[in-house]
């Protein structure tokens, strides 16, 4: 029983990490342009139009 206690808070903490990551990345834009890497993979560099 006493190992139950032990896990409970760092399963709690462990948690709290992916939350705050997952936060994170959605701060920082990581998910505005879903389409345009799926596009990407399929373009050849001779393909991608001039800028």
């Amino acid at each position: 029983m006493g190992s139950l206690g032990d896990l409970i808070p760092i399963s709690l903490a462990l948690g709290a990490i992916g939350l705050a990551a997952f936060l994170w990345s959605l701060k920082s834009g990581q998910y505005e342009d879903l389409d345009g890497a799926a596009e990407r993979i399929l373009l050849d560099e001779k393909d991608r139009p001039l800028d």
